[in-house]
């Protein structure tokens, strides 16, 4: 008996009908399935539930939302044995694009029925996971006027990146130290990604890759308004690395200093978060999360 436990956001972007457990069970074979659905009633309780459901011994852990509800999930379950299954159910699901899973709800479960598992690397930004991308600067502008927004669409995520443009105007005076240079930087933003995508197909890094054992990171200085209108452009058209005030890197570690203020406004998988620090450590950990994928959407590696 494989017992799957689904931990499901009940608010995440679109959701047209509830997921139950009547209505999962309709596409698995119950003599050789055992389901078990939760539900996230607050921010961080899909933490608590994942962490209940490990110690009931589930044999597979199913993140049902978008990003925040993965990245919830997931944290949970980097260096266990007990592999991740997702259902994007978010608006920009960037995670689920990037491992080539489908919004359709029937063919999310056949992938994990299938049950083909690779492993992938794990960001982490002080002590938090991270799974797809973290950020400071103008995209973590742009996470914290979306939450305020109340609403999980591409309207509302666009309104966001409008607010945040007209209302621009925090300057960082960091010390950043990558790959054995030292920097002083004033920036526009600091993305650090581990995946390929943002959310809602958009891009920073297109050839970041899950598997590799590096972060990909896009590193802009301030730049005028003029140029964060090209730098849009430039987003659409998968070319940020053509804006002349834009840095790329491949490392294994970013470390930040803030000589302005004693803490860091950031984004982590989606999500705005308020990190109380000067130093912000960013690194790497390859392979430590075992997760459930089409066949051939990853490299197949030994689990």
């Amino acid at each position: 008996m494989i017992h799957i436990h689904f931990i499901v956001n009940p608010i995440a972007g679109h959701v047209k009908l509830p997921l139950t457990k009547e209505l999962l069970e309709q596409y698995f074979i119950k003599s050789l399935h055992q389901l078990t659905v939760k539900q996230s009633e607050y921010k961080k309780h899909a933490i608590k539930l994942t962490k209940n459901s490990i110690a009931e011994c589930a044999d597979i852990i199913v993140a049902c939302g978008g990003d925040g509800t993965i990245n919830e999930v997931a944290s949970s379950l980097v260096g266990t044995s007990i592999p991740l299954g997702i259902i994007p159910m978010g608006s920009g699901n960037g995670l689920a694009h990037n491992l080539h899973i489908p919004k359709n709800l029937r063919k999310a479960l056949e992938i994990i029925k299938s049950h083909q598992i690779v492993k992938i690397d794990v960001g982490k930004i002080n002590n938090q996971y991270f799974f797809s991308n973290t950020g400071i600067g103008f995209d973590a502008t742009v996470i914290k006027n979306y939450e305020s927004s109340k609403r999980r669409t591409l309207i509302a995520y666009l309104k966001a990146c409008l607010i945040s443009f007209k209302g621009q105007k925090t300057n960082m005076d960091l010390n950043v130290r990558i790959n054995d240079l030292n920097l002083m930087v004033n920036p526009f933003l600091i993305f650090i990604s581990n995946s390929n995508e943002m959310g809602y197909k958009i891009s920073l890094t297109p050839k970041a890759s899950l598997q590799d054992g590096l972060l990909d990171v896009m590193l802009i200085s301030r730049i005028s308004r003029i140029k964060m209108l090209w730098l849009g452009i430039l987003v659409l058209l998968n070319k940020p690395y053509l804006l002349k005030e834009a840095k790329s890197f491949q490392t294994k570690q970013i470390e930040l200093y803030n000589n302005t203020q004693s803490y860091f406004d950031s984004q982590i998988d989606g999500e705005h978060c308020h990190l109380k620090s000067r130093n912000i450590s960013i690194t790497i950990r390859k392979s430590a999360l075992k997760v459930i994928v089409p066949y051939n959407a990853l490299k197949p590696q030994k689990v």
